[in-house]
């Protein structure tokens, strides 16, 4: 592609992550003529760096430790079970490269235009696009979408090489089981892909700021995914600032300052995950007058994902947090129906929450303490999966199901869950609470029999004190 061209859109996108390709296929089954602008692969760091890869690592590496740890138990016997990493990384970009060529079928079946390269705004109806030969086309459009999502956080002196100092990214593509690793950071990533490398035989080591790992979730599910890490021999240190790295020639040594002082910790690899921040930068933003928050970067909005200047969107990760793919997903969606005169609204009262690790993690609503601070009167009830005759039957007896309702109006105000397929009921709790649930609801709802979704029933009896499969407290004077 050489020199200058010319062409129009009724909309632009620029970023063919979640919030964009959501966004591009929702404009284009509305009847607008769309072009998608993404620097790299269609699918975003969800696809193609995060969600999708490493939850296929994390299936290889459970099914390994399963066979390992369950299996003798269970009469399946599997001696000298491995895990061949090269081959797994293979098989996980097969299945990358499959979601891949989805996202562009789809794409196609709606006559959107997929352009590879850089966009930047000159204007606010206009965008520069450079293709990878350097040439260039300039986008004339009726509306845009910002959808370029975040990338990881720079800690000077900690830089990634891709090599021995990774990012999730490059963490991502190793091919090799290190024999150590230490984990910069306990947030989400830190726990699921430092949980991974636990089951693949690498002796892991996690190093947190904050007083818990997963920071932000309720304290009582990051204890249990702390006791769990334990058991697999993961070392967890909270509280802990890392105050330097030393690359040797045989290794990494990374001194940290925590509750017993400085100490020195030393691994084969150090993988750095301490945080995201939106791709803003570089935008061309100041041409378009688009606003953009000077200390966070991210780019303001409305309900209807518009930025201060009428022509121009924005959507995902770029916008605000939680930087989680189903909401992007969503954000897309509203902005293209708003971008086409569709009455839509990004209003949501939960974002659900999953941590992919063993045992996952739901959380959707909110917590007691945040329930506090709202006004109501919470109150909890915890039904432990032991109690449950799928997770017997699954050897999946480890976890609990909380629910916190209002104690005055019998509301259901959040779901908390740690244990065997949380994550695949949250988006009944997510629905419950949008709908303005009464935790009855929730208790009169028929679930099928045998599964993990009958514990968000059997809590939402105990919390009534019509408990079926666990005993009545004693005290209890009737239900509410």
């Amino acid at each position: 592609m050489a020199g200058t061209y010319a062409r129009s859109a009724e909309l632009a996108v620029l970023g063919g992550g979640p919030a964009g390709y959501a966004a591009a296929i929702r404009a284009g089954q509305l009847g607008k003529k769309v072009v998608l602008i993404e620097r790299s692969e269609l699918g975003g760091e969800c696809l193609n760096r995060g969600c999708i890869p490493s939850k296929a690592l994390i299936h290889a590496a459970g099914l390994l430790h399963a066979l390992r740890t369950e299996g003798p138990e269970i009469g399946v016997q599997a001696p000298g079970a491995t895990l061949d990493l090269a081959t797994t990384i293979r098989w996980k970009d097969a299945v990358v490269q499959k979601e891949r060529n989805g996202v562009a079928t789809l794409l196609k079946s709606v006559g959107a235009t997929v352009l590879r390269g850089e966009g930047k705004f000159t204007g606010p109806r206009s965008i520069d696009f450079q293709a990878p030969d350097g040439g260039h086309e300039r986008i004339d459009f009726q509306a845009a979408l910002i959808a370029t999502g975040a990338v990881p956080v720079v800690l000077p002196g900690f830089e990634t090489d891709g090599d021995r100092v990774v990012n999730a990214w490059e963490l991502l593509a190793q091919t090799t089981v290190p024999r150590s690793l230490l984990v910069l950071g306990g947030g989400v990533s830190g726990c699921e892909l430092g949980e991974f490398l636990a089951k693949a035989g690498a002796k892991v080591t996690i190093v947190e700021l904050m007083p818990q790992i997963l920071p932000g979730l309720e304290p009582d599910l990051a204890r249990e995914l702390t006791a769990s890490l334990g058991r697999l021999g993961v070392e967890v240190r909270t509280g802990t600032r890392a105050q330097s790295l030393v690359r040797g020639p045989n290794g990494l040594a990374l001194e940290v300052e925590g509750p017993g002082g400085r100490e020195r910790l030393e691994a084969e690899r150090l993988f750095v995950t301490v945080g995201k921040r939106p791709a803003s930068r570089d935008l061309g933003l100041e041409e378009a007058g688009v606003a953009v928050d000077p200390k966070s970067g991210f780019i303001g909005v409305d309900a209807q994902m518009r930025t201060n200047v009428p022509t121009i969107y924005a959507a995902g990760d770029v916008v605000r947090p939680p930087m989680l793919a189903h909401k992007s997903y969503r954000e897309g969606i509203v902005a293209a129906e708003a971008i086409c005169g569709r009455p839509t609204r990004f209003d949501f009262r939960v974002v659900p929450s999953v941590v992919f690790t063993d045992p996952e993690i739901a959380s959707v609503g909110l917590s007691r303490a945040d329930a506090e601070k709202a006004g109501h009167a919470p109150r909890e009830a915890r039904f432990p999966y032991a109690a449950l005759g799928r997770a017997h039957a699954s050897h999946a007896t480890g976890g609990w199901l909380k629910i916190v309702g209002d104690d005055r109006s019998g509301q259901l105000l959040g779901v908390h869950a740690v244990g065997a397929s949380a994550g695949e009921y949250a988006a009944e709790a997510a629905l419950a609470l949008e709908m303005g649930a009464m935790v009855r609801d929730v208790a009169m709802t028929i679930h099928p029999h045998p599964t993990f979704s009958e514990a968000l029933c059997e809590a939402a009896l105990l919390w009534l004190d019509e408990p079926l499969h666990v005993a009545r407290r004693p005290s209890s004077a009737g239900g509410h």
